[in-house]
């Protein structure tokens, strides 16, 4: 088989001089082998990142035929929300250095968010218009977990910058396509902010086009170093932002602050944000303790969070925040109401204040829980059920095993594991 790949290079799709006709052919019989093997495994003349990528897509049971774009974002939501996102900072740069050049060129530029949500898709029209008919549009989920191998998706996944040729892309209405990408990184605290990539034919898996693209992605963070320079804020929005959900800490985040909490004033700041019209002090004593905590030990505790938080945000008669502050609570609670089921449970990293036994705490984390298990299985996605049966805070819900072990064929051995599964919880529940 000709070799697709470099030597030094895994991440490079075409050899230098190689036949591409010829590796179009060997990889589309390497996809339909790998298709048609129960036990999923890929040939090994197939790129090892490609090959584990399409491990983890089969496995997640993405399909290999179409892209179902079921939440893609439109009209003014997609602008606010792109607008808002740290990758509008260097849309200037990127339209400079590559899309100016991709007009008549059949090429696409394609920037996405940290998750593989398409921002933005500019470049050639007779492109844009073609790609339409696989979803690849602006405002669509073009991640790994959505629709298998490609190049942004893979890039964010594995943050590595990577090409995919034609049929290496797991879904067959891309096989027409190669693209190169590479993720961009906040240059302070080295997250992922998005991803660059170009799309077109089979010359786009060529060496010399993630070069490009590389180099792309440098002049962007060297921008967004500068922007840092201007900007104490950093690149997040300046409104605060709160994480109660899972085992960790809480934290409050202000731009590239990060104020860990004590549980305490997290139940405060959450019921606080979940109460905008305010709480008077008896009312917060209720939601925080069951014995009802007394008005001073109220005051001692709201006084020490001002300390925290500053003397300016937080208001009294009634107590109320005097600042915006964003919840990962609230970003759970809005997916669900916009039916994004996947985008809930992506943010839904655990229960809220799992330590918590305040009863506004409790209440609120009992609500939130069964939405998303409640979404999950109206959805009835195996994807999602996957990932929710397989997280700590779903491993042992047996409704979402049932709902899963119904989805399966019964002939795969996924099905006999989640039956088992099953069978414990039931001798356990019985003793």
């Amino acid at each position: 088989m000709t070799q697709p790949r470099s030597a030094a290079n895994p991440w490079l799709a075409l050899p230098p001089g190689g036949d591409v006709t010829q590796l179009a052919r060997e990889l589309s019989e390497a996809w339909q082998e790998f298709l048609a093997t129960p036990n999923g495994a890929a040939p090994a003349s197939v790129r090892q990142v490609v090959r584990e990528s399409w491990l983890r897509a089969k496995q997640r049971g993405i399909s290999p035929e179409t892209v179902n774009q079921t939440d893609l974002l439109v009209d003014a939501e997609l602008n606010a929300y792109r607008a808002a996102h740290p990758m509008s900072l260097i849309r200037p740069v990127v339209r400079k250095l590559l899309v100016e050049d991709a007009a008549d060129s059949e090429l696409l530029v394609a920037m996405s968010d940290e998750r593989g949500r398409l921002l933005w898709v500019e470049g050639d029209r007779r492109a844009r218009e073609r790609a339409t008919s696989m979803s690849f549009v602006e405002g669509a989920d073009w991640s790994e977990e959505r629709v298998g191998t490609n190049a942004p998706g893979t890039a964010l996944a594995l943050d590595h910058s990577v090409q995919i040729f034609g049929t290496e892309h797991f879904n067959r209405s891309v096989h027409e396509w190669s693209c190169s990408a590479a993720p961009v990184h906040d240059p302070l605290s080295g997250r992922i902010i998005g991803a660059i990539d170009i799309t077109g034919g089979p010359r786009v898996a060529a060496p010399e086009v993630l070069q490009l693209v590389r180099a792309t992605v440098m002049a962007a963070e060297t921008e967004l170093r500068l922007h840092l320079m201007r900007s104490p804020q950093g690149l997040s929005e300046a409104v605060p932002r709160l994480e109660t959900l899972g085992a960790a800490r809480p934290v409050l985040h202000e731009g590239t602050d990060h104020h860990k909490l004590s549980r305490r004033h997290a139940e405060i700041l959450l019921l606080l944000a979940e109460h905008p019209e305010g709480l008077t002090s008896q009312r917060l004593a209720v939601l925080l303790d069951e014995e009802e905590l007394d008005d001073v030990t109220v005051r001692a505790e709201l006084s020490r969070l001002r300390k925290v938080i500053g003397a300016d945000r937080l208001g009294s008669r009634p107590y109320r925040l005097q600042c915006d502050l964003r919840t990962d609570v609230a970003e759970v609670r809005s997916a669900l109401d916009r039916g994004d089921v996947r985008a809930a449970l992506r943010a839904y990293t655990g229960p809220a204040l799992p330590e918590s036994y305040a009863p506004g705490i409790v209440d609120l984390r009992e609500e939130l829980h069964v939405r998303v298990q409640a979404s999950l299985l109206r959805a009835g996605d195996p994807e999602l059920l996957a990932r929710w049966t397989s997280s700590v805070h779903g491993r042992d819900d047996i409704t979402a095993l049932t709902a899963y072990m119904s989805s399966l064929d019964p002939a795969a051995p996924m099905f006999c594991q989640v039956k088992a599964r099953i069978e414990r919880l039931d001798r356990e529940l019985s003793r």
